[in-house]
């Protein structure tokens, strides 16, 4: 089984909220983009919330995240797993989230993009490393393997979740 790699975080000085995923799936692989797959909803959403629409060019996608003070990561560094779905993840390592932590001290609030990614943390983050006290929250899941959930549904608990954060 292949093992694969996440990306560096996408964060300032300034971030106040980190969104977390589990993994990139083979396309934002490929693409070397964060959800970059065409059917998942993460930037549209990011379009509604911050600006961050799916047509603008990548890099500016995420200079509107970090302009309102959001970071952007995965639980994971690395796992083994053939294809995109999380369920299919093995051999989890996780990222080093003490650092990453002591290094953006304003950040309070993380928010989970699905179950995988809160129970990725748990399992693999919380009570191994040192961290500031945090407030979680799941939200629904913005891949397309989530179809349980309508668009519209998964929208406004991201609304009322983010918004009340930034």
């Amino acid at each position: 089984m292949p093992r694969i790699r996440s990306f560096p975080p996408v964060a300032d000085d300034h971030a106040i909220i980190l969104i977390l995923g589990s993994m990139p799936g083979k396309e934002s692989l490929r693409q070397q983009q964060y959800y970059a797959h065409p059917h998942n909803t993460f930037w549209k959403i990011m379009g509604e919330l911050v600006g961050a629409h799916p047509a603008l060019p990548y890099p500016q996608r995420l200079q509107k995240l970090t302009a309102t003070h959001i970071a952007l990561w995965d639980v994971l560094h690395t796992c083994e797993r053939e294809g995109s779905l999380d369920s299919d993840i093995t051999q989890e390592e996780a990222n080093d989230f003490a650092t990453f932590f002591a290094q953006h001290p304003r950040i309070t609030q993380v928010c989970f993009n699905g179950a995988k990614a809160e129970q990725s943390f748990k399992r693999f983050v919380l009570e191994k490393q040192e961290l500031p006290p945090l407030q979680f929250a799941r939200l629904p899941s913005t891949s397309p393997a989530h179809a349980g959930m309508r668009y519209e549904e998964k929208l406004k608990v991201w609304k009322d979740t983010v918004r009340s954060c930034i």
